[in-house]
């Protein structure tokens, strides 16, 4: 367990290369925090606090935080969800963040866009890390079994470039919704995958193989839907393969694989020990995270970090739980995760 937990904080600081210059011997660090809304406002404050009460062979740099706004509640108030002060902010004065939730309506509200969707491309963060681990996760089977997955999902590009239109037809409205995906998006996501894969194994090395929950070769799932979306995954599919076949370290050292996104949700419930890295597109990535929250006990629980190769943005997966919110009760282990 311990392997897979260091794993996976490695896996959301890949920021020894890419983001919070930790690494660097850096003095001292300015965090960024997002709360927007719900129940943000109550477990950022939270995540806070730990990194606060961390003791100074754990963080050696002086944490400063700057608090930012953001969310549907803001955009009710003031007419925009993502002010550029914050984008300002984030640029020009902070090293990472941490974003709480946010409150987007299901239906279509003039001038609205999700502040965190909208974050992602500004911030150029383009991969999402997702770990789940559990020691006795929940199978559909009813059996426990321990696992240590990491999905890597494609964070800027797929159905949330939110480019939709209405018509209206002879046989009544109808709706079109674009999808784009891109060599270059792509590659990014697979590069990530395979680095992550790699550097994961390496941590494992380090404690014996009877702590290690995977023990087998490094490996990567690429999932999509090519046989359907022959255009589009396709072109996915074959460029995420094109950063292995590339790269003699990757196809050396990492065992690959293929799943349909639909076999790819039964087999996780069936079997999740059978993953290590999954890389996906934006919205089957985004689905398919989600639902493996539930086998190791709630979006309560999962962390987040959105990565780009000079900024991290950790994130909660939960939502913002309008029903609990000030109530005091929302768990807050996911956001204090995300911290981590």
């Amino acid at each position: 367990m311990y392997s897979a937990l260091r794993s996976v904080q490695l896996a959301a600081r890949r920021t020894a290369s890419m983001s919070m210059s930790m690494s660097t011997g850096a003095k001292s660090l300015t965090i960024g925090l997002i709360p927007a809304d719900g129940i943000g406002r109550e477990v950022i404050p939270a995540a806070r606090q730990v990194l606060e009460a961390l003791p100074s062979d754990v963080m050696p740099a002086r944490l400063n935080f700057v608090d930012l706004d953001a969310g549907f509640e803001y955009f009710q108030k003031h007419g925009v969800a993502l002010p550029e002060q914050t984008l300002a902010a984030l640029k020009g004065d902070c090293d990472g963040a941490l974003f709480g939730a946010v409150s987007s309506p299901s239906h279509k509200v003039a001038g609205y866009s999700s502040p965190i969707v909208g974050l992602r491309k500004k911030m150029d963060l383009y991969a999402n890390v997702r770990p789940v681990i559990s020691g006795a996760a929940a199978t559909a089977s009813g059996e426990r079994r321990a696992i240590d997955m990491l999905i890597i999902r494609e964070n800027t590009e797929c159905l949330y470039i939110k480019e939709e239109e209405l018509h209206e037809g002879a046989d009544g409205k109808y709706a079109i919704a674009k999808r784009r995906i891109s060599e270059y998006a792509s590659r990014r996501a697979g590069e990530m995958a395979f680095a992550m894969a790699l550097q994961r194994d390496r941590m494992r090395q380090q404690v014996a193989a009877s702590e290690r929950t995977w023990k087998g070769r490094p490996k990567v799932t690429i999932v999509h839907k090519s046989n359907v979306l022959s255009v589009t995954d396709g072109l996915w599919r074959e460029t995420v393969r094109g950063v292995y076949a590339a790269n003699a370290e990757y196809s050396q050292g990492v065992d690959i694989e293929e799943q349909l996104v639909d076999s790819m949700v039964y087999r996780m419930f069936r079997e999740p020990e059978a993953f290590d890295v999954v890389v996906a597109p934006n919205m089957y990535g985004d689905i398919i995270s989600d639902g493996a929250a539930a086998l190791v006990g709630s979006l309560g629980l999962v962390p987040s970090a959105n990565v780009g190769d000079n900024f991290v943005v950790g994130e909660p997966v939960h939502g913002s739980a309008p029903d609990i919110a000030g109530k005091n009760i929302a768990n807050p282990i996911a956001a204090i995760r995300s911290a981590a």
